[in-house]
Order: C-alpha cells, then structure tokens, then sequence
C-alpha cells in the first residue's frame, strides 16, 4: 500500500513524510489536485477520517530561506521568488507617474502567477498553501441574502451557523483591537480613507484577517520582525501569517496520512481498469522544465487547483476525450467578483503615513445601494515612504460572465473574457469615488495602472467560477457520470461573493467534504 511505502522512504530518507512526492505507479486512495482552500480542506478532513491522501501542487514547498536569509521577497525589492516563470514582474499597480515600475527578474518558480488571458490577467498564488500565501488575508463572510442568491441550492441557515463558524475557526481569523486601530500608525491610511467615506455619507466596517493582529502590533512597537509592516504582502509573508501551511495542511500532516508533491504539474485525468482514475503529472524543477512525468492511480480524485486550473484541466480532458461525458456547463459561469482597482490623491496637509501595513483591515460597505453595489477595501501602498495615496480594491456586482474554451490548434485553453466586460464594475466603483472625491475635493490618481489610466479593470485577485455548483457539478460538488471525481475549490461559485471570497470556498468545501464522507466515503 502506497502509505506504508511513503512511510518507509521517509524513514530511511529522514524526512517528513508528508514532503515527498509521489513515485510513478503509485496507487492512492485519494489524491487532491491543488493546495489552495479547497484543497487544504480535503486534504484535512479526508486524513482526519482515515484516509491516506496525497496533495499535488505546481508551485514550490516555501519553507528554505533565500540568500537574505528570508523564505519571501518584499514588494519594494522583488527578484526571483516574486513571480511564477516570468522575466519581469507584473504588478497589479505596475506604473508610477505614468512611467513602468515593473523590474526584470529571473525566471523562477515563484509564489505569484499573472496568468494572462485575452482581456484579463488573473493573480494566483503558486506554492504549498495556493492563494493563501499571497493575498491580504481578508476574513469576510458574505452579506447572508447575496449568498442566497449566487448559490440558491445551498442551505443557507446551516451554512452561516455551522460552515462558516468551522471555517474562520480552522483558519485562524481573528479582529484587530479596534482601540490599538485608531491610534496606530500603520493604520493612518485606512483612518484617512474611513473618515473621508464616512463624511461623504458612506458606513464603514472592520475587516477580521487571518494575519495575527497581535504579531503586527509588536512589529508596529518593534519587538519583533517586521512582515506585514515591512512591505510584505503579494510575494509571500515572512511572519504573522496564518496562511495555509501552517493551519489546515499542517493540521493535516499531523494526522501522519498526508503527502504533499511540490513541483507537480497535473497534465490528465482519466478513467483507470479496473476502477479509480489514472492521473498523469509533470514533476519540474525551479526552472520550470519537466523533470519527470509521473502516472498515478487514484480511487478518488478531488479539483482543487482554483478558479481557472480546474476549469483549464476539465475543459481540456473533455476535448481531449479522457473525460467526454463531463456536462457541457463545465467551463461556464467564470466571473472576476467584479474587481476594479483605483486610487485618489490626498491633499499635502492630508497624510497617509510612510508606514503602512500590508495588510487591509476596514472597508467601504456600500453593499446595499441597489444603484451600484460596492464593497471597497481599503488597500495599502506600502512604499515605505509618504505618497498621500488611497489605494482601493473594489469589489461590484458585475453579472457579466465568461467561459473557458479548448483550442484545438495550440492545445490550449482561453477564456473569452474582454476587458471592456468590467466596465460595469468601473461604472459602480466610480459612482462611489466620484461622490467622495466631489465631497473631499480631491481627484483620482491616473499614473498608476497606465498612462493616463484611472482603472485597473484588466485583472481580478478574486478569479470565481468555470464549475458552478449543482451546474457543472450536483448540489455537493460531484461531476456527474463520473463517481468519484469532485470539485472543491472556487471554480463552483458563480462568478461573484460580493466580498473577499476565501472564507466562502472554504466553508462551501466544508459542507461538501461532510457530505462526500458520509456518503460516498466507506
């Protein structure tokens, strides 16, 4: 059996089990393509039952410290570690005064991917951990009605009283003291941003984030190293963090049935004699370059690779006919939870304060206006010098949707989304601004996303949907026609969750997991 062999080679190697990969012709009862949040969340609750389960994620493990002696680059210094095979960084704000700040790099493996479609790019996290690794850590559970509608078959009550609770709880969210809030420097940006939005006639909230609040108020009083105030945030943080290694997956490599292949490309999946699946996979090195290519056997197989990874690799094993019978709804319903990125110009006498930390912790919660719904977070730029920029990530309520589509002259797949899809999430984020900026008597920055630019609409942090629940997949997250094939990651969700949507897809994988194991798991 595969676990008594991983177990052996980890015993004469001594090495943790739980890091080494998986060998060519291995037989596992259950393997989980992905290590984002709905594959942390497989990974746990299927070890926590008994199940031997191997995780195979593309990016690196992020646990070997680099020459400064750190396993991260901050965003102010990036070099290799910052991005996922490219030679030069993309920046979300990519231009200052109007001139290109983006700076050439080697080609490494590293921890954020700019993956780049037609009309988009889309930000994803590449290595043990996913999306959790990179992105701002925002805990935000969504307004209850708005998740009833974007996902109608889900029991709403149990979700908001079980689900989510299990969620923030695994995860490690937690409040930032509110007192030690108003009074912090790191947090001058977001006071100035509040009160302007407050005087402009618009309600506020704290965002809770699963960085701990309570690290970062030593690193503000220096007893500590500084992360989330050392310009630490999209490249990975070095301290403070709760991201997903060191809470689900570690809980889950604890339980001694958990391996983890780094470095592991997924390039098939199909059906194997006499049951289970055959799945096919690149082992590469740092450069990218295969290594190896590896065929394993799987009893159960779980997507986890994220919004556009599982929509990609159904997409492509149902033209490619090793999954012909998946239903035709795979690869609809893709949405970027209305993302629109802008910024204002502050007054000189109106500073923001050369200290920021890297990590949000209020929003503009203009959620209920039916005119223009927006939840806007407000967003650091940490320089680490004064700017008298407000920076905000603007979440909308764009129902425009896009699909994914094989090609079959590169053997690729596209997405149709166009940039000019987002406009009307500019037209409800301005609606917004445009208010505060009239109240305020300021103006928006328009050097920072291009020449002469106001809007970043041409990327999304938040990709959703490809797989949508009780669509693509049943109300649980099984592909039909095929048992035991399940879909746990964003890609079920339709498009948009109206705030930061990691908390959804992590509950939404709870519920499904329970589901899976009490009925499909003997």
């Amino acid at each position: 059996m595969t676990s008594r062999r991983t177990l052996l080679r980890a015993a004469l190697l001594g090495v943790p089990a739980a890091l080494l990969a998986l060998d060519d012709g291995d037989h596992v009862p259950a393997l989980v393509i992905g290590s984002g949040y709905g594959g942390a969340v497989a990974a746990l609750r299927l070890t926590q039952a008994g199940i031997a389960t191997a995780v195979v994620e593309m990016g690196m493990a992020w646990t070997t410290a680099g020459a400064d002696g750190k396993v991260f680059c901050d965003m102010l210094d990036p070099d290799h570690r910052s991005y996922w095979l490219r030679t030069r960084t993309d920046q979300p704000v990519g231009y200052f005064l109007g001139i290109d700040a983006n700076k050439s790099i080697s080609r490494y493996t590293g921890v954020l991917d700019s993956e780049k479609f037609a009309g988009i790019r889309v930000y994803q996290g590449r290595g043990v951990g996913g999306g959790s690794l990179v992105n701002g850590g925002m805990a935000v559970v969504p307004q209850r009605d708005y998740f009833a509608q974007i996902l109608p078959s889900v029991d709403v009550t149990s979700m908001y009283d079980t689900y989510f609770p299990r969620a923030n709880a695994a995860l490690g969210v937690n409040a930032i003291d509110t007192a030690w809030f108003e009074t912090a420097a790191c947090y001058r940006y977001a006071r100035v941003s509040r009160d302007q939005a407050k005087a402009s006639g618009y309600r506020t909230t704290f965002l809770n984030n699963v960085y701990d609040f309570g690290y970062m108020r030593q690193e503000q009083a220096g007893t500590v190293t500084r992360s989330a105030l050392a310009s630490e945030v999209i490249y990975g943080n070095n301290f403070g963090k709760r991201s997903l290694d060191k809470t689900y997956l570690a809980a889950a490599a604890a339980t001694g049935r958990l391996t983890i292949s780094a470095q592991h490309v997924v390039t098939a999946v199909a059906p194997a004699s006499p049951a289970g699946y055959t799945v096919t996979m690149n082992q590469i090195d740092t450069a990218g370059r295969t290594v190896a290519v590896k065929t394993v056997r799987a009893d159960r197989v779980f997507f986890a690779a994220g919004s556009v990874g599982t929509s990609k690799l159904l997409v492509a094993m149902r033209a490619q006919g090793q999954l012909p019978n998946l239903p035709a709804a795979v690869g609809q319903g893709w949405g970027n939870n209305g993302n629109v990125m802008v910024a204002r110009a502050q007054h000189l006498w109106n500073t923001t304060g050369a200290l920021e930390s890297g990590m949000p912790a209020m929003g503009i919660d203009n959620w209920s206006d039916p005119a223009g719904p927006v939840f806007a977070e407000i967003a650091p730029f940490p320089a680490g010098t004064e700017l008298w920029i407000s920076l905000y990530l603007a979440i909308t309520k764009n129902p425009n949707r896009a699909q994914f589509a094989y090609d079959v002259t590169t053997g690729s797949v596209g997405l149709s989304w166009q940039t000019a899809q987002n406009q009307p999430a500019v037209t409800a984020a301005k609606r917004l601004f445009d208010t505060i900026n009239r109240a305020q008597a300021t103006v928006y920055r328009s050097d920072l996303f291009g020449v002469n630019k106001v809007w970043g609409d041409d990327f999304t942090y938040h990709p959703l949907g490809g797989c949508v629940l009780d669509q693509a997949t049943d109300n649980y997250g099984r592909l039909p026609g095929y048992p035991g094939l399940y879909v746990v990651d964003g890609s079920l969700i339709p498009g948009s969750t109206g705030v930061n949507p990691f908390v959804t897809i992590t509950a939404l994988a709870e519920r499904n997991l329970e589901k899976i194991l009490t009925t499909d798991v003997s």
